[in-house]
């Protein structure tokens, strides 16, 4: 089976060792393609809400997957974000082709890319660590929910649904958000004389052009994610297009019930949810 040319990929927001992440998705995806660099730009391994007891061997044939890409010398750049920020005290480490960094600079076709995770704009993040890290317990159990609910819909023969996302939608405040968030990081772009930024982070899929009260211009790009969008950012001959996977295809059936048997431990959710909570 013949791999389709990729110049470069960028993926955000796997979330590696969470109930949520499409792992077998993204494998059959990364299978498909013959890419000549790998940028991956945040939140690839949790370790916000790492438990040992869940790592399945999906999860483990994506890393493989990554690190088959460096031991082929393609370019490997691993930028780090908030879920796996404590790989940042490590930045500028280098393995063969594999290189730890907190943002990337390229310049693609005579045109300036600026790549980093996004997170520095969310101030949940800076103020309040502990609620993010809480609102993440509650984002995993709302995607455990989730994935039992569309088994049963394959079941009747319907299609999927997103909960998360229709939560999203229906509240002012996260499309607010969202957009305060794009436009913060295309005037950073603006000011910096960059014609591309790539983000992840917002699980919010994107390429769209954003303009400054001055007239300046930048492409603002977004990786979306693989929990819920099963997206990913592809630039190639001189284009960037939003590859999106095709989510039609059954989940496996064994999987699911042992996903959604083991998930209903909810002791060692609750337990880490309790421990994220600030000393009185």
């Amino acid at each position: 089976m013949s791999k389709r040319p990729v110049e470069i990929v960028v993926l955000s927001d796997i979330h590696l060792g969470t109930y949520g992440c499409n792992s077998k998705e993204l494998l059959r995806y990364l299978k498909s393609i013959d890419p000549k660099m790998i940028i991956l730009n945040g939140d690839i391994i949790d370790i916000w809400q790492f438990n040992k007891s869940y790592f399945p061997e999906s999860h483990l044939k994506v890393l493989r997957r990554f690190l088959k890409y460096v031991s082929a010398d393609i370019p490997v750049y691993y930028l780090t974000g908030n879920h796996d920020e404590m790989l940042r005290k490590f930045a500028d480490f280098e393995m063969g082709s594999l290189k730890l960094q907190n943002k990337l600079v390229l310049e693609l076709d005579g045109k300036k890319a600026w790549f980093f995770h996004g997170d520095v704009f969310d101030t949940t993040m800076k103020h309040s660590k502990w609620v993010a890290k809480l609102g993440g317990k509650g984002y995993d159990l709302l995607i455990i929910l989730n994935t039992f609910m569309n088994w049963i819909s394959e079941k009747l023969g319907r299609g999927r649904i997103s909960l998360s996302q229709k939560v999203k939608d229906s509240v002012k405040g996260v499309v607010k958000y969202v957009n305060n968030f794009e436009e913060t990081a295309a005037e950073i772009a603006m000011c910096s004389d960059y014609q591309f930024v790539i983000c992840g982070h917002i699980h919010q899929p994107q390429i769209k052009v954003m303009k400054g009260k001055d007239g300046a211009e930048v492409l603002y790009l977004n990786s979306g994610d693989w929990v819920e969008n099963s997206t990913a950012l592809e630039y190639h001959e001189q284009q960037w297009t939003l590859y999106r996977h095709d989510q039609t295809q059954k989940q496996d059936e064994e999987e699911i019930k042992a996903q959604y048997k083991e998930a209903l431990n909810y002791e060692f959710l609750l337990k880490e949810v309790i421990a994220d909570l600030p000393e009185s």
